[in-house]
């Protein structure tokens, strides 16, 4: 059994941490920061742990730091 599977099917609350994520209320997705778009909790990759929030996927994720400067061009 997935464990994931148990969450319920509404928006999870999540505390974003370094390689990790605790779950604050269950669910089963989370609206990715940019897009508002639903990333269910199995495919979450990709989160800021400074502004604690999450991105659909690697290229919203460089963008979001891009503008926050945390990266350069």
């Amino acid at each position: 059994m997935n464990p994931l599977d148990s969450f319920g099917s509404g928006k999870a609350v999540l505390e974003y941490l370094d390689g990790e994520f605790a779950i604050i209320e269950h669910g089963s997705f989370v609206l990715c920061a940019v897009t508002g778009k639903q990333i269910p909790l199995e495919s979450l990759r990709y989160w800021s742990v400074d502004r604690q929030e999450a991105y659909l996927n690697a290229h919203i994720a460089a963008e979001a730091m891009y503008a926050d400067g945390k990266l350069k061009s």
